[in-house]
């Protein structure tokens, strides 16, 4: 973690555009669905140097951050969003609708991405997040994999299975299956035989050819 001030601002002073009102506002749809893919409890900020001109972001030379905090990622409705919350009051600090283009990777470190950060007016802007632990930056990676894998699934159009068309298949009221086997029909009753030993009872079992023969009595 590369060094930095330890101090914690609002998005606000930080000059981050925040779409808190908007998601807070969502909130307010009681018919919404929200589901939680990922929670990290430790994470960071920084505000961004200036981005190279090639070779990608390098967390290495991060040095000014300005929050630290608790990262969510939720969907909700059709939407994923990374939540940047507070620790201690549980404000959000900024939202970061995932679209193409929302979250980038550092070439120097699997720990370090860069979100952009957009508003409602359209003002946007990057911004440096980096967790302390591997396995942190993985299960936040994995859950925007995981969105937009479930996403693209949703959107393949459905399977019709070739020659069945619209047809209606469905048993209307009233409706009844008759199923034959043989020259049965389901509700048929089946014939009595008679036992071939001429007793009463059930049918005779054949012996086995491999059943030992019994041994004669001594007279």
């Amino acid at each position: 973690m590369p060094k930095s001030k330890s101090k914690s601002v609002t998005a606000e002073e930080a000059g981050v555009p925040n779409d808190a009102t908007a998601y807070l506002k969502s909130l307010e749809n009681p018919d919404a669905v929200e589901r939680v893919r990922c929670v990290i409890q430790d994470a960071h900020v920084f505000k961004l140097p200036p981005r190279p001109t090639a070779g990608g972001w390098r967390g290495a030379e991060w040095t000014d951050e300005v929050w630290q905090g608790t990262v969510r990622v939720v969907e909700r409705d059709d939407v994923t969003l990374v939540l940047l919350v507070d620790r201690a009051g549980g404000g959000i600090f900024a939202v970061c609708p995932i679209q193409d283009g929302a979250v980038d990777r550092c070439v120097d470190s699997s720990r370090y991405f860069v979100l952009r950060i957009e508003n409602a007016n359209g003002r946007h802007m990057f911004i440096g997040m980096a967790f302390n632990e591997r396995n942190d930056a993985f299960d936040f990676n994995t859950s925007l994999e995981d969105a937009k894998r479930e996403r693209a699934k949703a959107k393949e159009p459905a399977v019709t299975l070739p020659g069945l068309g619209g047809k209606d298949y469905s048993i209307k009221e009233g409706e009844k299956i008759t199923v034959k086997i043989g020259n049965m029909s389901v509700g048929d009753k089946p014939e009595k035989r008679k036992s071939s030993t001429g007793k009463k009872g059930g049918f005779a079992l054949k012996a086995s050819s491999k059943d030992t023969p019994r041994r004669a009595s001594a007279s």
